[in-house]
């Protein structure tokens, strides 16, 4: 069987399209260590269906979107999973895996992956948790005197590598581990701070993906630290501040200040992003806002990288293929605008206390 030094936790089509699609073309060209095995984390009867098909072979990615304003659409085979399992059924082909054959852990686990279970602290053996379960197959590469692994978490929280050790490290405080072992896994591993952003929409049967062309994958720096793979969308920032802005102020913010709009104006509920964008006044206004009030905050902080993530985020807005409804958008507005909104003007206090900002702030105030 091939020796895969990379372990990916979780199957989702955002892991199909993003991780597994940048190991593929990076194998391609020599920038990356090796392939893939797929764990899977959950007992859905849909993730085991996705591990069968990894088992298959190759799997499609279909690249639609806008790319400097000119439409996308093409077939990417991925290729870079040789192996899929199953937690609940292959542990100990998963541990020897991760104790022999491993140099990087990759995770994307459910929204609450992170959370704990009760029987996490009943010793390892009892681990149900994705936490707990890592915890678990460290403490057995450790008992092996095995070297460090590195790990790049990829859910959406600020922070996320210093998250997920601290984490790991709670779901095994009980346990009677060896002398060391804590320290071996808080400051001899490395738990990587990374940001991901691609829209991938919808699933392919029985695996793969769609996805939008754009991508990223931000990479905190740490002394002595190379990632594992080169890719064009992996980039490695000394912080990930600034992308978590972008991505805040421009994408995130645009999103809530079209909703603000369609609710305003009774435009019909099943709008997308895309169809209020094809309403001359209504592009106007998302223009001014983010060219008069929100890039010039930017400007002030020195990010010379926002008006470029700007127009790319006006493509993905703009995506033909992409059917983003307001209504679902919409859930949680007013916290939404409080984050993104408030957030915004509150940066603008500090670092452009001149900056008129009376769109936003109207905005904010029609959420209250």
């Amino acid at each position: 069987m091939t020796v895969t030094p990379i372990v990916q936790f979780g199957t989702s089509r955002f892991l199909q399209a993003h991780v597994d699609l940048f190991v593929s073309e990076a194998l391609a060209s020599g920038d990356a260590p090796g392939p893939i095995t797929v764990v899977q984390t959950t007992d859905s009867a849909d993730s085991a269906r996705r591990v069968a098909a990894f088992n298959a072979g190759p799997f499609p990615v279909q690249i639609r979107g806008l790319e400097n304003g000119a439409v996308v659409d093409r077939r990417v085979e991925v290729s870079s999973v040789t192996r899929a399992l199953q937690a609940a059924r292959d542990w100990d082909a998963i541990e020897d895996i991760v104790v022999h054959e491993a140099r990087v852990l990759v995770s994307n686990t459910a929204e609450r992956g992170y959370d704990l279970h009760p029987d996490d602290a009943q010793g390892p053996l009892h681990a149900r948790s994705f936490p707990a379960r890592l915890a678990r197959l460290l403490l057995a590469r450790y008992r092996h005197r095995a070297e460090p692994l590195e790990m790049y978490p990829c859910e959406l929280q600020v922070g996320n590598g210093g998250m997920l050790r601290d984490i790991v490290l709670a779901a095994s405080r009980e346990w009677d581990a060896p002398d060391g072992f804590r320290e071996w896994l808080q400051v001899r591993c490395r738990w990587v701070n990374t940001l991901v952003d691609r829209i991938v929409p919808t699933p392919l049967q029985p695996i793969g993906a769609v996805a939008e062309p754009y991508a990223l994958w931000a990479i905190e720096a740490q002394p002595g630290l190379v990632p594992f793979c080169r890719h064009p969308c992996i980039e490695v920032a000394a912080s990930l501040e600034r992308y978590e802005q972008r991505k805040l102020f421009i994408l995130n913010l645009g999103h809530s200040v079209l909703v603000s709009r369609w609710q305003q104006d009774g435009l019909p509920p099943e709008m997308t992003v895309r169809e209020i964008l094809e309403i001359p006044e209504q592009r106007d206004f998302l223009d001014a806002v983010h060219e008069q009030e929100v890039l010039p905050v930017f400007a002030a902080v020195g990010d010379d990288g926002a008006p470029a993530y700007r127009a790319t985020t006006m493509d993905r807005f703009r995506n033909p293929f992409l059917d983003h409804r307001l209504a679902d958008i919409a859930r949680n507005h007013e916290s939404k605008v409080r984050i993104r909104i408030g957030g915004v003007l509150d940066l603008a206090r500090r670092v452009a206390p001149e900056q008129r900002m009376d769109r936003l702030r109207a905005v904010l105030q029609a959420a209250a």
